[in-house]
């Protein structure tokens, strides 16, 4: 073969391993040709089939034969490889990756894992070479609230949520609301936000147009409604849904809070505010907060866990609430 019949198989084969999907039913032999030939090469469908298993001897492919037309797709946690990396960039995928690996379900983060791998693949090697020493004992992550286990998500579900996102179609689910039977809904799903451990879809119910929350855990089957296109209520927009407080599970009521805390917490809100507003004054019984905020179960919480270095001094309704609560926990330590 010529050096430019070389380069061009090359070329071909490359563009190929980038089109494999990284999960079954994976991409058929004819589908790959076609796109091959959109793309410019002239190539037939025996060729791509000749590829694809000179490929499967060097490359970590996978034919799925459970069913004809035969799919192929990369194994689990491997793809196409990509540019080389430095050992900077690998020390920060792998920092990214101990501050997400809490935080997601392993199905999101199986999308990512060649990243991550040829990350870890290139400081091992430098390791081996004494170039970079022990890097494993040298990065860490440490969670600034109680850690907990994400939830798990069946991969369908996830798979085909993430689905109807990108092409705006609907999806019909199984959903077990938190202790009420199993209820099947027609989704028109309008986003995909993550809450500390947990994956939410914002979406409508057909036939309202009311964006409410679904945990993807909570969700048992997901199907996607090919005969069927989203529609976004008008003026809707992930972002100023999110403002509105509504992940804080708040009805976006605002709160002129005034509150008496010590020293230390006056010195971590300053570097970390809890609005554009918040000032921060001393008086004679201490540091005096004031600060715009979301009147939500999530502030709630945050003052609870506070203990005494805060005292909520208005509103007058919302130091009620605080002090009937904690006094409800004091009765039940006594």
């Amino acid at each position: 073969m010529s050096t430019t019949g070389s380069r061009q198989t090359l070329v071909r084969q490359w563009e190929m391993l980038k089109l494999l999907p990284t999960r079954a039913p994976g991409m058929t032999a004819r589908d790959i040709c076609q796109l091959l030939n959109d793309e410019g090469f002239n190539v037939s469908k025996r060729q791509v089939e000749r590829d694809l298993e000179q490929l499967s001897q060097s490359f970590a492919l996978v034919c799925n034969d459970k069913g004809k037309p035969y799919g192929w797709h990369w194994m689990a946690g491997a793809g196409a490889d990509m540019p080389a990396i430095s050992a900077a960039e690998a020390l920060s995928l792998t920092m990214v990756e101990k501050v997400l690996k809490p935080l997601l379900p392993g199905t999101v983060l199986q999308s990512i894992a060649p990243r991550l791998n040829q990350a870890k693949d290139k400081l091992a090697k430098l390791q081996q070479s004494q170039a970079f020493g022990d890097w494993q004992n040298k990065v860490a992550y440490v969670p600034a609230t109680l850690q907990q286990q994400a939830p798990h998500i069946d991969d369908e579900v996830l798979h085909n949520t993430q689905l109807a996102l990108l092409h705006n179609q609907c999806l019909d689910v199984n959903y077990q609301p938190a202790g009420k039977p199993c209820k099947t809904y027609t989704l028109h799903p309008l986003g995909l936000v993550q809450r500390g451990v947990s994956t939410y879809l914002v979406a409508t119910v057909d036939p309202y147009d009311d964006a409410r929350l679904f945990a993807l855990h909570r969700m048992q089957a997901a199907v996607l409604r090919d005969d069927k296109n989203i529609t976004v209520p008008d003026g809707f927009t992930l972002k100023g849904y999110l403002l509105d407080g509504n992940l804080q599970f708040s009805d976006g009521v605002k709160l002129a809070l005034k509150a008496r805390i010590n020293d230390n917490l006056a010195m971590h809100i300053s570097e970390t505010p809890l609005s554009d507003d918040q000032a921060i004054a001393a008086s004679e019984q201490g540091k005096i907060l004031t600060a715009t905020v979301n009147d939500s179960w999530q502030l709630r919480w945050w003052i609870k866990s506070m203990g005494a270095q805060i005292e909520i001094l208005e509103p007058a309704a919302l130091r009620q609430d605080i002090a009937s609560e904690l006094a409800e926990t004091l009765r039940a330590y006594q």
